[in-house]
């Protein structure tokens, strides 16, 4: 991505996280209904993880939605989940993708980010995000879009587990 349209995503992400008014609170797992699961592409291990994830939530009774960010030359494995690109964001740094405008407005219980290492396009779509609980890896300095954090595991596997166990527990 440009360095200008980065610049610009980056403005509109901080006022994002300002502006946004979102009622940000922590439900009960066994109450929570609707979670959206939101990362970046990277390989086949990552895709069947995220496939792994949604069948434990789904059998726990919760409605999934997935959303990727598809990196320039990394395939999409399946097809499987709606996605986005770096050509759905303007030179002004708006997000045109029209699911990803819908995940981000989708009122979900929960969020979960499984990425390893902040994209900025996820971070705006966490920062635009009318969930009530966002739940990520422990970046340094990201602390504002996250209300639980998991400690940072190279492993995503590992990291999808904490993250689920984690988020199961909360009563």
């Amino acid at each position: 991505m440009n360095v200008i349209k980065l610049n610009f995503l980056k403005i509109r992400t901080n006022s994002q996280l300002k502006h946004n008014k979102a009622s940000r609170i922590t439900v009960p797992y066994k109450d929570s209904r609707q979670i959206g699961i939101v990362f970046t592409v990277e390989d086949k291990i990552k895709h069947e993880t995220v496939k792994d994830l949604i069948r434990k939530l789904e059998s726990d009774g919760k409605q999934v939605q997935v959303i990727e960010f598809l990196p320039e030359r990394k395939e999409n494995y399946e097809f499987k989940f709606d996605f986005f690109t770096e050509d759905d964001v303007s030179f002004f740094g708006n997000i045109t993708s029209s699911q990803a405008n819908k995940f981000a407005n989708a009122p979900f219980d929960f969020i979960i980010c499984l990425d390893t290492m902040p994209n900025p396009l996820i971070l705006h779509l966490l920062a635009s995000s009318k969930a009530k609980c966002r739940v990520g890896p422990s970046w340094e300095d990201e602390h504002p879009y996250f209300e639980l954090m998991i400690e940072l595991n190279p492993n995503i596997k590992v990291m999808a587990e904490a993250m689920y166990q984690y988020t199961t527990q909360l009563k």
